[in-house]
């Protein structure tokens, strides 16, 4: 068991189907590498593509960290007052529209590879 899977397996339900399944979702990609940051977890490629963080009222958010430069085309992605990151929330599995999620996550990733992640900071 790694990290994010002892992470998941310490939630309670209904979170920890939902944030299991997501889990095996984004991990089943080729060359995504699960780990735990900021105490969530967290999927990089080149750089940081999204994470999953349970929520106070019970659901999961798969936030994806360069939501801005999305498309959004399915309107799946909430901002809630951020800038740059852009998620969705799950309160159970039949929440989770795994065809629209696979969309989102390909552009994603093509994303990652194709536009280099550049961190802005203020001066």
């Amino acid at each position: 068991m790694n990290d994010v899977e002892g992470y998941i397996a310490d939630l309670e339900s209904p979170q920890q189907e939902i944030m299991d399944f997501l889990h095996q979702l984004i991990a089943s990609y080729p060359e995504v590498s699960p780990k735990i940051r900021y105490k969530i977890p967290f999927y990089y490629r080149r750089s940081w593509i999204c994470y999953l963080n349970p929520t106070k009222d019970g659901g999961v958010e798969l936030a994806f960290t360069r939501g801005n430069e999305l498309s959004n085309e399915q309107g799946l992605l909430r901002f809630r007052g951020r800038k740059q990151v852009g998620g969705v929330i799950f309160y159970a599995l039949g929440d989770i529209r795994e065809e629209v999620l696979h969309e989102v996550l390909q552009e994603a990733f093509v994303l990652d590879e194709q536009v280099p992640y550049n961190v802005r900071r203020k001066h």
